[in-house]
């Protein structure tokens, strides 16, 4: 540990599963998933209501179609969307939160909300950072 770093231990009543020889519990699958940026934007826009997969695509900047593909199944194995197929000619496909998805809808977009509101600051942060510690290339 360099000498600028500060050692920090956990108590055990914080431990999220209180098993030390787990540490995590699984919380990092979790996280890794619900917290995805793709992820984040798709719950996002299933918060509105259904959509359908060009609404969903043009509704988040940037996604290419098999990265909405992947996040879409990602997030239906997962047990937070639900995919449903029409009988319809051609077939129509939408895609809305389940339950469980639901409930994430509130912590997500607190989380977008915070983004917006700080992504100045952020951004003059990172300008000094990157101003103050030239050829720390971390982007």
């Amino acid at each position: 540990m360099s000498p600028t770093h500060t050692e920090v231990t956990v108590p055990a009543d914080l431990d999220p599963c209180g098993l030390p020889e787990h540490p995590d519990c699984g919380i990092r699958d979790v996280l890794d998933r619900v917290g995805d940026k793709w992820s984040v934007l798709v719950i996002v826009e299933l918060a509105r209501g259904p959509r359908r997969f060009r609404e969903l695509q043009r509704g988040i900047h940037g996604i290419s179609q098999r990265m909405l593909t992947l996040t879409l199944r990602r997030l239906e194995r997962d047990g937070l969307l639900t995919r449903t197929v029409y009988p319809t000619v051609p077939a129509q496909v939408d895609y809305r939160l389940t339950p469980t998805g639901a409930t994430l809808t509130h912590l997500v977009e607190a989380l977008a909300t915070w983004s917006l509101t700080h992504r100045e600051t952020i951004a003059e942060s990172r300008l000094a950072y990157d101003t103050q510690h030239p050829g720390h290339d971390i982007h």
